[in-house]
Order: structure tokens, then sequence, then C-alpha cells
């Protein structure tokens, strides 16, 4: 387990800190990740990758000539957010355009599909090509589906040579697309990993057995399996892998096989040797293979095969000179420091004067969010505990970092003697919330809040039907993002039960604080029904059966927030009186 650190919650910031310090002449560090500190061509397409910290040497080990031209860096197997992604693509835009490639997760896409859609608003071209190597978490006729795993390496070595090489942003982009689809990988497990600060790993292997399919975020595998012998277990991957192989697949392939953590290099090399013969055997050709730490998952005892079917184009870039802090082929010519500009300032765009009603509105705002506050630090360990059953286990301390922002920034925006509005306070809560939680709780949640204080608006009075329209936003904007249905086995199952539930109760005469409570208990209940459901979204969804039985967390801490909320709610806030109405809504 991990066992240096002063703060485990700034574990991620201090070791990004630390890699750049012994890596200054490659990297630079810019506010959400690292960029080269070298000179880059003008007009050059740059490749942006990212994803979660706790994978070294990826993603900021890949930032490098002939390689990334970035890497965008979350917390602790949590994605960046979509702040951190476009202040790091825009440090490294050469002018080229912006490839963003990175594991196909469900934080990673809301996230860095909201990055790209400000950097192609303000004219920066970006694009975006999802890695699906992973064959354990959907079969070949839904390979959209599958996640990101160690073929992460595969395509950003090929669109980074690319760009190098100086093809055009449909170029780079078509490459990786192709590399992507010609790449497999499976992974095994012998332990799991342990979060920094954490006193148990994210799920245990029994002794004797080994689990076969995992991902790189703490998730447990799919299945398990008498601990193999080594030719058992590299007959077991290469097998698998060459099943699933591309319709276009010819001879020749790269084989990489990746250590996750604590399986040591002679142990990988012995697997390696095994693997080839295998390879060989089956009337394939091996070309320059890697056998090391390449995408890791903290200190979990596992490995990985990936496989990578070349073409001529393809193995042309895959061949093609890297040098970056943790990737080196061929030899490269030195490169000179360069100047980095920061991005653009953020911009406030609420800076009007708030009204009193506004302004009273905006301090009960933060009020609630400290209540909010208050409950996730409450059940943070049993959110973790729940999201580890079929997850990656970070759902407590992701919900902790990103209320623990918001209810900083909430108070800053009403500290000055003037106060915020609500809409001021929420909108600066929320972007904190999603940039410090990253993850998909983070972008969802963020954008939420967000949501809630644009229809409160900055107004003269304020209604009971405010607070219907407060939660209606705050539903829509989960579920325009999220995409996720009833059923899905998401948060979205207890938020529309609470939606409906209020609504209902509201419309035929209740309070808001009568409302309130049934809408609480109604998701509540609605939380509690996920045991019987199984995942179709996210993480959890290749763990199926495993989710069985136990609650969605999302959902769980959902209601858990929705009856504090309404435990906290003034009694007297029925329709109110056009008189009171700026003090009681």
């Amino acid at each position: 387990m991990t066992q240096i650190f002063d703060n485990p919650a700034d574990f991620a910031d201090e070791a990004l800190d630390g890699f750049v310090a012994a890596n200054r002449g490659y990297v630079a560090r810019v506010d959400g990740g690292v960029v080269r500190s070298t000179e880059v061509p003008a007009g050059q397409v740059a490749l942006v990758v990212g994803g979660g910290s706790g994978h070294y040497p990826a993603f900021a080990g890949l930032v490098g000539p002939g390689l990334a031209g970035a890497s965008a860096c979350g917390n602790m197997f949590a994605s960046p957010a979509a702040g951190q992604v476009y202040r790091v693509a825009k440090a490294a835009n050469a002018g080229g355009g912006v490839l963003l490639s990175y594991g196909n997760y469900a934080g990673d896409v809301l996230h860095f599909g909201q990055a790209q859609l400000r950097l192609n608003a303000e004219g920066i071209e970006t694009r975006t090509v999802l890695v699906t190597d992973d064959i354990a978490s959907a079969p070949l006729d839904q390979i959209e589906k599958r996640r990101g795993i160690a073929g992460d390496l595969t395509v950003f070595k090929i669109a980074g040579a690319a760009a190098e090489a100086g093809l055009d942003l449909d170029g780079v982009e078509r490459l990786a697309v192709r590399t992507n689809y010609r790449t497999r990988s499976l992974g095994v497990a012998f332990d799991g990993c342990t979060l920094p600060g954490a006193d148990a790993p994210l799920f245990s292997v029994p002794a004797g057995q080994m689990s076969l399919g995992l991902g790189i975020h703490g998730e447990p595998g799919i299945s398990e399996h008498p601990m193999p012998t080594a030719s058992e277990l590299a007959e077991l991957l290469v097998t698998k892998l060459l099943a699933d192989k591309p319709h276009d697949a010819g001879s020749r392939v790269v084989a990489i096989v990746n250590g996750l953590g604590t399986v040591k290099y002679d142990e990988l090399f012995l697997l390696f040797g095994k693997i080839e013969k295998l390879l060989l055997a089956a009337g394939l050709t091996v070309v320059e293979p890697e056998c090391g730490e390449l995408v890791t998952s903290l200190d979990m005892s596992g490995l990985s095969l990936t496989l990578l079917w070349l073409d001529d184009e393809l193995e042309q870039y895959w061949a093609a000179p890297a040098d970056t802090p943790a990737f080196r082929k061929g030899s490269m010519a030195p490169r000179a420091a360069r100047q980095l500009a920061a991005a653009d300032a953020e911009v406030t765009s609420d800076v009007e004067r708030p009204t009193t009603a506004a302004a009273d509105l905006g301090r009960q705002a933060a009020a609630m969010l400290r209540q909010v506050r208050d409950v996730v630090v409450e059940h943070e360990d049993e959110l973790g505990r729940l999201d580890a059953i079929a997850g990656d286990g970070d759902h407590g301390i992701g919900m902790r970092r990103g209320v623990d922002a918001a209810v900083a920034a909430a108070e800053q925006a009403a500290a000055n003697d003037a106060g915020a509005s609500a809409a001021r306070v929420l909108t600066s809560a929320g972007e904190a919330w999603s940039e410090r939680a990253g993850g998909t709780s983070g972008a969802l949640w963020g954008s939420a809040v967000i949501a809630a204080g644009l229809s409160l608006g900055n107004r003269e009075s304020y209604s009971g039907e405010d607070a219907a329209a407060v939660i209606t936003a705050f539903v829509g904007a989960i579920t325009e993002l999220g995409k996720a249905d009833p059923g899905d086995k998401t948060m979205v199952d207890a938020l529309l039960p609470f939606r409906d539930t209020f609504l209902t109760a509201f419309d035929g005469g209740a309070s808001v604080a009568e409302a309130l409570a049934a809408a609480a208990a109604a998701a509540r209940a609605a939380a509690d029904a996920t045991a019987k459901l199984r995942p179709l979204k996210g993480r959890a969804r290749p763990l199926a059966e495993k989710s069985l039985g136990h609650p969605d967390p999302g959902a769980i801490s959902f209601a858990l927030i929705a009856a504090r909320i309404s435990a906290h709610t003034d009694s007297r806030l029925a329709h109110p009186e056009p008189a009171q109405q700026g003090a009681q809504a």
C-alpha cells in the first residue's frame, strides 16, 4: 500500500509536482496537468491524453516528442475535470488542432467532451478518439462499449508519431481510430490495490485464485479462477485475444506485457517468453514488443497482455522515435525549451450586484451546501465501500473532494459585503465541485449545481415555484449530460422519483418542506431498490453479477443528501405571500 504522503487528499497533486521537478527537460506544469516543455513546430497537431492519476507512466510519463503533447491529470483514479482538460489543451495547442484520446470511462467521456465543446466553440478544432481495447468489458459486437486499459499506449504512440511526422488532424485521427480498432487487451490480478490513506485494498482475491478481466481503476475482475502456472496463464491470455482479433488482422503484431504495479520485471519477462512462443506457433511475427510497467494501477498485483495487429502504415509509426520521461524509442535530436503562455483566465459571468432577495438566497444556498458536506463526510467511508463492490471505490472520497471545494467556493462568493446572488454562489460551487472531484459524479453534480443556480438568477423576489424550477433544472442537467435511463442502476433511479414526487406533492398544495420530505422518502426507497438491478452504465457494468444485491452508490449518496436537505428546510416554506418572498423562498 502507498505509505509516503502527508495528506492523502493532496497525493495526486503533490506526486505530479514531484514528477515535473524530476523531468523539467520534458514537461512543464500547467493548471490541470503537464505539457511539453520543449519547442513544438507551429501547426503541429496536439495530442492531449489523460485520465486519473495512479497509472504511471500513463499518462504524464508519455508526454514528449514523438508521443503526447500534453496530459490532463485527474485525482486518483478519477477523470480530470472539464476545466482542467480545457486549460491543458489550450496550452498544448500549436495551431494544428487538438486530438483528445483517453480510455472509455464515463467520467472521462463527460469531462473531455465538455472541454471539446468549449475548445471548438473558441475556434480550436478538437476531435476525440476513445481507447476501447479491453475484451473483458464488452463483446466484440459492442466494441464501442469496451473500456481502455493498456491499449492506451498503442493508440497514443501511433497518433503521437503521426503528429510528429506532420500529418494534419484528419490524418492523425484516422490512424488513431485504426490503431484502436486493431488493439486488444486482457488483464488479470492476484490482489487489489490500495488508495493512499486507505486501510484496505479496493478488492481482494482469495488465496490461490486469480481474477480475470480486471480494469485499471481498482475494479475487480469479472470472474475468479484457480491460480495458473505461467504456461497456463500465457495460454489463457493468448487464446482469448486471438479469438477476438480484428476482421482485417494480418500476421504481424506488437505484443505488450504490462505490469500493473507489483508484479516485477523478472516475472513479466518469464511470462513474455512463453507468450512469444505461443504467438510464433500461431503463425504471427512479433514486432518491436514492450515488456514492463506501462499502464499501472497503483500497487495492484496483476498484469495484462495487449496485441496490436499491424499494417504497413501502423508499423511505420509504431517504430518511429519517441522521447518521453517513461517511453523512449530510437533517437531524437534535442529540443530547445519553450515559453508557455497560460490559458485564458476564467471569466465570471455574474458580475451584477445582487438584489436583497438574491443575496439572502445566496447565503441560504451556501448554508445548504454545508449541510450537504456534513452528510457526505458522515457517510464517506460507507459510500466508498459500496462503490468498491463493483467499481473502483472512490465514490466517497470523490464526493468529499467535490463538496469540500463547492462549500469553499460558495463561501468565498458570498463573503463580500453585498453578498452574492444564489446564481453566483451555486455557479461558483458547481464549477469547483466538477474541478476538484473529477470522475462521473463530479461532472454530474457540478453541472447540476450550476444549472440550479442559473435557474434562480438574480431576481427581486422568489416564491415556492422557484424550488420546483431548481429541482427540474438540477435533474435535467444530470439526465441530459449522463444519458442514463431509469433501470440503468445509476443516480437517475433515485433522482427521477425525487423530482416526480416533489412536483406532484407541491402541485397538490403541499409546502416546499412537505414536498421535499415526500420526495426524499421516495428517493431513498428508489435508491434501496437499485440493489435488485444490474448496472447498464459506468464502470460497474462489466461486473453486473457482483453488483446484484447491493444498491448503487450514486443513488444512495443522492438519497442521503436529499434527506439532509429536507430535514434542514425551513418548515415555513409554503407558497409564501408576496411580501415575504424575498426572505423565505
